[in-house]
């Protein structure tokens, strides 16, 4: 099967997001977003190193609920930044040190980071196994490092390693 259809999971998530985008079950959308899907997951496999192996899919679910409401305390914490015309917000930038060395909890340690509002991924150092991101208003450097470190790596760890 995996010769058929390199990556089946990805194919079928494509799938079902062409077909709610193009608000239609049609066969000739069916026919059309398979062919996407298809030819997307055999461009996959030319690429991603191999498969993705999840250890602790309950751990997964929790990363996504923590990242949830990270963002929206995040959004809210920037807007209210925004909006006070005497805010100065401590812009800085922190250099961490990484447990984290799968490629895909890498990357996904890397969305979490950039989606989240007032701070960006900006650098990775695979020799040395640190990152550089970009915080909009760092008050505090070790309890930033630490809530990355126990909200986001751990749960990762878990997941990918």
């Amino acid at each position: 099967m995996r010769r058929l259809l390199p990556y089946p999971v990805l194919a079928g998530a494509l799938l079902v997001l062409w077909l709610v985008l193009q608000q239609s079950l049609g066969l000739g959308q069916l026919l059309l977003g398979g062919g996407v899907a298809i030819g997307v997951a055999f461009a996959a496999s030319a690429i991603l190193p191999g498969r993705v192996r999840f250890r602790r899919p309950l751990s997964l679910l929790q990363l996504i609920a923590v990242a949830g409401i990270d963002i929206v305390r995040s959004n809210i914490a920037v807007l209210l930044i925004l909006l006070n015309p005497r805010a100065e917000p401590r812009a800085g930038f922190i250099k961490m040190e990484l447990q984290l060395t799968n490629q895909f909890g890498l990357a996904v340690l890397a969305c979490l980071l950039t989606a989240t509002p007032g701070s960006a991924w900006l650098e990775y150092d695979g020799e040395r196994s640190t990152v550089l991101i970009h915080v909009l208003d760092l008050a505090d450097k070790d309890e930033w490092i630490a809530t990355v470190k126990q909200r986001y790596e751990r749960l990762l760890l878990e997941i990918f390693e």
